[in-house]
């Protein structure tokens, strides 16, 4: 019984941070403020908003707070990649995954890295997954110390 909350807490969180994703994305291509596109996106979902979404507004939220540092880290630990050459969409995935990493500490941290890598295996590239893996766990270690 005990797994329960659990199983039903997993979709639910995987699809806050695909809704995260989705913002941060659009930010990141149209060159805009994520809080900015954030609050767009929000007039354009269905009310009453889905539990989950207020999971996706912390990210959001975390993700454009703390950018800064969270780019800072992804690109020392990317060994041979700039940010700039990542694609969109593994690079926002990593952001996610690092202020998981760093500033929710709810979220254990692999299930913040295998969220991103099933996340990558569905809505990146072939290669992402094991990239965003690697990456991911080298700041995990970094964190950790």
């Amino acid at each position: 019984m005990a797994d329960a909350p659990r199983s039903t807490q997993t979709p639910a969180r995987r699809k806050a941070r695909k809704r995260a994703l989705d913002v941060l994305y659009e930010a990141d291509l149209r060159d805009l403020p994520p809080r900015e596109v954030l609050a767009t996106y929000l007039e354009r979902i269905a009310k009453p908003h889905p539990d989950h979404l207020e999971y996706s507004i912390g990210l959001v939220e975390g993700v454009a707070e703390h950018l800064d540092r969270i780019d800072e880290l992804i690109a020392s630990y990317a060994e041979g990649w700039t940010l700039e050459r990542m694609p969109v969409v593994d690079r926002n995935l990593a952001r996610i995954a690092v202020y998981e990493l760093l500033f929710v500490p709810e979220i254990d941290d692999p299930v913040a890295i295998s969220e991103a890598v099933e996340l990558a295996k569905t809505m990146s590239t072939d290669d992402s997954p094991r990239f965003l893996n690697g990456i991911l766990g080298r700041i995990a270690e970094f964190a950790t110390r």
